[in-house]
């Protein structure tokens, strides 16, 4: 049987889920942007102190309550999401995550219309769908990545963040100005959201080796190196065990650390960028926009790098990675904090290569976590998540103890040398607990031959 894609079919399945993750994410950031629009519609107004505003013009307070509702969905959504997980598989769970997303995008201008309160409630949904993407990503890596092309898969799936930013901040401010509307931006990406997931429902198969699109090649290639227990997927889940792992919550640790850091420079490189380095406006959206244009691609290299390199063992390769990702994400951070504004441009290049070095996390801690759960890592991925929804909380607190005003470098340095401290600490704990091994809880065997439509699959 010839095949478009020949013995590459996991590469559609890559970019189908890839594109569902992009656009889920998309969906609860959109909002972010049409802050700038909604205010200016004065369709519908209300008076505050006297002053007739436009209902969609919210508080600071409001935007703290709107914006904070998706962390408080995802942080909720992630057990009972997981658990859909196990008992229907992938291709449900995530596809029930899809539609949530699609309607609860659809339906948020007129939830804005009625309520902040309704507004709200429908954003708590859409982080309840948003806490689907890391389960699917470990899903998708455990089922159809290769153990050597484990790094590539999680490059990948794993960028979708910056992907969404830069496509949901291109076409809402496009459609923000035509005559359609903010509005229109919620519903343009409601549909494009159900598009992929319904192609998503009609390609994606729970097992590879059931997909007729697999051939039996390509099916020898996934498989290769899996025990028995991983391919079956018959075990119940050792909830107790994966949780007190020490590689595993080391893996969450190193997590932790860099998803904050990634997360105090989204939130507040701009505030940084202006009031410490004094770099004028346009300028601060333009040097923002080129370290994120230099990073995605550095990623895929890292990665290629993790996979393919063979002249090392993959334990030195994992530590190599780590090291970077995280224990050098914090020298950088530190040095960064120390730049005056007279060198301001210096601060650019320092922050550039603090981005680059977390595209190594892909062969560092996330590789680790897969490895060593194997077909769990769904859960241990999931988790990251958790890990995510925590930093949203703690970066700004951090800020908001040490920072009092927004122009003083040295308050500045503080949160940044505290950060610093802990990815040391979780750099430290990696070199004791991380392995390349598969837990013993993921009952490893020997490898065994699979075959498909009767033919076996040497290995």
């Amino acid at each position: 049987m010839i095949r478009l894609w020949g013995n590459y079919f996991r590469v559609v399945i890559v970019f189908i889920s890839f594109m569902c993750l992009v656009s889920v994410c998309a969906n609860y950031i959109i909002i972010n942007f049409t802050f700038i629009c909604m205010k200016d519609d004065f369709s519908q107004t209300r008076i505050i102190n006297g002053t007739i505003r436009s209902m969609y013009d919210y508080t600071p307070t409001e935007k703290k309550h709107i914006l904070w509702a998706v962390s408080f969905g995802t942080i909720v959504g992630i057990f009972p999401i997981n658990m859909l997980y196990v008992q229907c598989g992938a291709r449900l769970a995530f596809f029930s995550a899809g539609l949530l997303s699609a309607m609860t995008t659809a339906f948020t201008p007129w939830a804005a219309s009625q309520s902040m309160w309704f507004l709200v409630a429908l954003r708590f949904l859409q982080g309840v769908a948003y806490s689907a993407d890391f389960a699917a990503i470990g899903i998708i890596i455990s089922k159809w990545a290769p153990l050597d092309e484990t790094a590539v898969f999680i490059a990948t799936l794993t960028s979708f963040t910056a992907i969404s930013s830069i496509i949901t901040n291109g076409v809402s401010g496009v459609i923000c100005e035509s005559h359609l509307g903010w509005r229109w931006s919620f519903y343009l990406h409601a549909a494009a959201c159900l598009i992929v997931f319904l192609t998503w429902g009609l390609v994606y198969k729970n097992d590879p080796s059931l997909h007729k699109s697999v051939s039996a090649k390509e099916l020898g290639k996934i498989q290769k190196n899996k025990s028995d227990a991983h391919m079956k997927d018959s075990m119940q889940i050792p909830y107790r065990k994966i949780f007190t792992s020490p590689v595993v919550i080391t893996v969450w640790l190193c997590a932790f650390t860099e998803l904050s850091t990634l997360i105090l420079i989204a939130t507040y490189a701009p505030i940084y960028f202006r009031n410490v380095l004094k770099f004028d406006i346009k300028m601060i959206g333009f040097y923002l926009g080129l370290i994120l244009a230099i990073h995605l691609p550095f990623r895929f290299v890292c990665a290629l790098l993790s996979d393919k390199t063979r002249c090392i063992s993959e334990m030195s390769k994992i530590h190599i990675f780590n090291t970077l990702s995280v224990g050098f994400v914090g020298i950088s951070f530190i040095a960064f904090g120390q730049i005056p504004h007279e060198h301001n441009l210096s601060a650019v290049i320092c922050l550039g290569v603090l981005e680059c070095f977390t595209s190594f996390s892909s062969g560092g801690f996330y590789k680790c976590g897969t490895l060593h759960a194997r077909q769990f890592s769904s859960i241990v991925i999931s988790a990251i998540q958790f890990t995510k929804c925590i930093a949203l909380f703690s970066g700004p607190a951090l800020v908001a103890f040490f920072v009092t005003d927004e122009s003083n470098q040295t308050q500045w340095s503080h949160v940044f040398m505290t950060l610093a401290g802990f990815t040391f600490f979780a750099n430290i704990l990696s070199y004791i607990y991380f392995t390349d091994q598969p837990a013993e809880w993921t009952e490893e065997k020997n490898p065994v031959k699979y075959s498909k439509n009767g033919d076996i699959i040497k290995i």
